[in-house]
């Protein structure tokens, strides 16, 4: 984030540059004008031309290049679908620097089915937040880190939901997909085996809608510490760390 907002004016220069497009720095929040829940800032404002009208500019390093490989990621394209919804524009370019060196532009245009769908669920959430509703799980890993923040600690209660029709059949559901991923988990390993076994010492396999590689990493140094307490048992009271404990939840079927 810190060097995304200390190069955001040399993405734009590079932009301009590569483009011949004119860009201005908005300073401003930008409110849509039928759902003033909608609010939106944009980098830069293209100028003097009818192709484009906003500039996102972002960087990616070494781990957040991968993100990039088959173009612009989902969560930028929502972004950006934002931006043309608040702002009424038909188009943006997404330019971002790669490794530091290498400039990437690419022009997302106003997708109207989307950003009816974002309008829709924007408003939804913004309900939550209007009358303080935690939303509904919908199995993301933000929902599971609101959950254990939440609920953090268990107060050793027990409820009992067996004559609850409703709750019982959510229960029986996770049962029957912890047993439908389990069994799909020891056919991927299988296959996976079956693959294995033909590539032999092979790095990599070529196949109509693939590829696959089994390469040996490089090898690696690390700390024996069951022996360095065996020898050393003094070291674990003067570099002891307490670990916060976290709420498991299992099942029993």
């Amino acid at each position: 984030m810190h060097w995304g907002t200390q190069l955001e004016p040399l993405v734009a220069k590079q932009y301009q540059t590569h483009t011949g497009h004119r860009v201005r720095r908005v300073n401003a929040v930008l409110q849509h004008p039928e759902h003033p829940w909608m609010l939106a800032n944009i980098d830069r404002e293209v100028l003097g031309t009818k192709e484009v009208d906003i500039l996102e500019c972002k960087t990616a390093g070494e781990y957040g290049a991968r993100l990039w490989r088959d173009g612009v990621p989902e969560y930028v394209q929502i972004q950006v679908q934002h931006q043309l919804a608040v702002t009424g524009k038909q188009a943006a370019d997404v330019a971002v620097l790669m490794h530091g060196q290498n400039l990437q532009i690419h022009r997302i245009e106003r997708d109207e089915a989307l950003i009816t769908k974002l309008i829709e669920l924007e408003a939804k959430f913004w309900h939550y937040v209007q009358t303080d509703t935690p939303p509904p799980a919908d199995g993301s890993d933000s929902a599971a880190k609101a959950l254990q923040t939440l609920y953090p600690q268990d107060d050793s209660t027990e409820l009992d939901y067996s004559q609850d029709s409703q709750m019982s059949a959510l229960f029986g559901d996770l049962v029957a997909v912890r047993h439908q991923t389990d069994q799909l988990k020891q056919r991927e390993e299988q296959l996976k085996q079956q693959i294995q076994a033909v590539m032999g010492e092979a790095s990599k396999a070529l196949f109509e809608t693939g590829s696959a590689t089994w390469k040996r990493s490089k090898d690696s140094i690390t700390l024996d510490t069951k022996r360095l307490l065996a020898d050393h048992p003094e070291l674990l009271q003067q570099y002891q760390l307490t670990r916060a404990g976290s709420r498991r939840f299992l099942i029993q079927a």
